[in-house]
């Protein structure tokens, strides 16, 4: 006889393990992403504080200015002001051509722009073809993951056209509320050295800022404070025995959705992640299923681009990472996991590449961008891209890359 307590937890085993991962809603491209043409965006800015933004010894620091927003379509143009302005970024802030953030609801608390907050305005100075990164989130969109909505435009400042911009959609509460039925719970940034690593059950632990800031940046409810949901998931990651492992682990992540996205980072070399460089995602901890939803981020370093000496062409996709990475060391050695892992990577290759879509799109985005890439004069400047290396950019590779 199965007592009735086994029977429950066996239940609830199966209950989980069998939700499907899209429990998470995948919100439509609306005005703000548009796929078929290059909108424009207008910031005016005073000119003493644009030539103090822009000033080496400000590069790194996140004040915002005030400016005017102007965001023109063939079919519309709207004007939001009292915006915020700044330089955003990480090693971008060195380069000649800027990246840059603009907060809608800075100055005036909750005013928001076709739904946002805020925009992510990047240079894409490091990708020859302009294009990977909003490549890259159009395939997680067209497969039903967590990701950003993006697109292109032209970007002007004071009238002076600073060139061609990947529009990315910010990842906040905004983002949460689009995707998941609650955005009450933690958002967590994860930079460089979060490898989810057991540092020990406090959850202030959680907290270290080894670099200047918390390794795992708390983006919602930072009041509370809260890292205990964070703290539970990295003990139950490293310390539950194999074999225990799914029926724990799926209690407090969804496994499913990780490994679907885990497979197209692999898929397209993403080094620059979890898997590899143990950066650049997030984590979003759902109150209500009380379990975390990976999602990816910063997908320019893909597709080739190869900063760090590694073959992500050949590098075996079951010993991927580098180093101690849990979240995906484990479970490769859970059968089931692995097998799953192999199915979507399987899926992505045949929805995607052995179809050609995913080379389809990539023409269709390029031959877009063409005309206004090319007068971007702050294109070459910093890796020389000359017109033929953009052009030629889908067929040819420039460099090691």
């Amino acid at each position: 006889m199965i007592r009735s307590g086994v029977v429950t937890f066996l239940f609830v085993c199966f209950a989980i393990a069998t939700w499907s991962q899209n429990q998470v809603s995948v919100p439509a491209y609306n005005d703000l992403f548009l796929q078929d043409e290059v909108a424009v965006v207008r910031i005016i800015i005073d000119e003493d504080s644009l030539n103090t933004l822009l000033e080496q010894e400000n590069w790194f620091e996140n004040h915002e200015y005030p400016a005017q927003f102007i965001y023109t379509t063939s079919f519309s143009s709207d004007t939001v002001n009292n915006v915020g302005f700044r330089l955003r970024g990480n090693t971008s802030r060195n380069a000649d051509k800027k990246s840059f953030k603009v907060s809608i609801n800075s100055f005036i608390p909750g005013q928001k722009f076709l739904g946002v907050e805020k925009l992510n305005l990047n240079g894409e100075q490091n990708d020859v073809s302009m294009i990977r990164s909003r490549l890259n989130w159009k395939m997680i969109h067209h497969q039903e993951m967590l990701g950003s909505r993006s697109s292109s435009v032209k970007l002007y400042i004071n009238d002076e056209y600073k060139g061609l911009y990947h529009n990315v959609e910010h990842v906040d509460e905004e983002f949460i509320e689009k995707r998941f039925p609650s955005s009450d719970g933690q958002l967590y940034k994860c930079h460089f050295g979060a490898d989810l690593d057991y540092l020990g059950q406090n959850p202030d632990l959680y907290k270290e800022s080894p670099w200047g800031q918390r390794t795992y940046e708390l983006k919602t409810n930072e009041i509370q404070d809260d890292y205990a949901p964070l703290a539970k998931f990295i003990d139950v990651l490293n310390n539950t025995p194999i074999n225990d492992l799914p029926c724990e682990l799926e209690q407090v992540l969804n496994v499913e959705a990780f490994l679907k996205t885990a497979a197209y980072e692999i898929l397209i070399g993403h080094w620059d992640g979890y898997l590899f460089n143990q950066n650049n995602y997030y984590l979003y901890y759902h109150p209500v299923e009380q379990r975390f939803y990976y999602i990816s981020y910063d997908l320019d370093n893909t597709l080739g681009i190869d900063w760090v000496g590694i073959n992500c062409a050949t590098r075996p996709i079951y010993q991927w990472s580098n180093g101690n990475r849990p979240l995906y060391d484990r479970l490769m050695q859970v059968p089931k996991y692995k097998d799953r892992f192999t199915y979507y990577l399987n899926q992505h290759i045949q929805e995607l590449v052995e179809n050609g879509f995913m080379m389809d799109q990539a023409n269709g985005i390029h031959s877009l961008i063409t005309p206004d890439a090319l007068e971007d004069t702050y294109r070459p400047l910093d890796f020389g891209y000359s017109e033929d290396d953009f052009l030629n950019a889908l067929n040819s590779a420039w460099g090691e890359h």
